[in-house]
């Protein structure tokens, strides 16, 4: 899983653009996307607007945390993981039962995006389970990022050489896109990291 959104869009955190030591390699948005294409030449690569884009491969995929990517009324979204309230939800939010994760995420966020002036972690907080996603509106140019509590699907994000925002699952593409400008993605205070990508 790619995704990688201009700083405008995804703003990275302070921190990850701190200075190193040494050379730092890293590159930018269009460079990254033939580096995931080179390294995974079966996935499938979606140009958004702004020069954004998102990539799913399911190479290496682990059964235990499947990848699966939906594109709906302008909404992108890419899901790693499973979740264990899937039929909960789908009954909660009036789902179909050929619903999946990814999916169901971007109908819960479109629910509360239309409805009602919610937190933006109201999307997730009734999730249970392993998962990361990252999601991306292209109508509000709003990218909405997440990671279960415990940390429980490898997810990072870094810095690419233009400032793009990046995430990803694989930390060889890591490595490749933003050499040392990255991090595990925060499994906690959902909140603050959603407000800081969408500020």
């Amino acid at each position: 899983m790619l995704a990688v959104c201009e700083k405008s869009i995804g703003k990275p955190p302070e921190e990850l653009s701190l200075p190193t030591v040494g050379p730092q390699k890293s590159r930018t948005r269009t460079e990254i996307a033939e580096v995931f294409r080179s390294a995974r030449p079966e996935s499938t690569v979606y140009s958004l607007p702004g020069g954004n884009l998102m990539a799913l491969s399911h190479q290496d995929e682990n059964p235990l945390h499947p990848r699966s990517v939906v594109v709906m009324d302008d909404v992108f979204c890419i899901f790693i993981g499973n979740l264990e309230n899937i039929s909960d939800l789908r009954r909660h939010y009036g789902l179909s039962k050929q619903t999946n994760e990814a999916m169901l995420v971007v109908e819960v966020y479109k629910v509360l995006r239309d409805r009602a002036p919610y937190p933006s972690d109201q999307v997730i907080r009734d999730f249970a389970g392993k998962f990361a996603f990252v999601l991306f509106d292209a109508r509000c140019h709003m990218l909405f990022a997440a990671r279960d509590r415990d940390g429980g699907v490898k997810f990072q994000w870094g810095v690419a050489g233009d400032g793009s925002l990046v995430c990803t699952d694989d930390p060889n593409i890591m490595s490749e896109a933003c050499g040392r400008a990255s991090a595990q993605f925060p499994p906690v205070d959902w909140l603050a990291l959603i407000i800081r990508f969408t500020r």
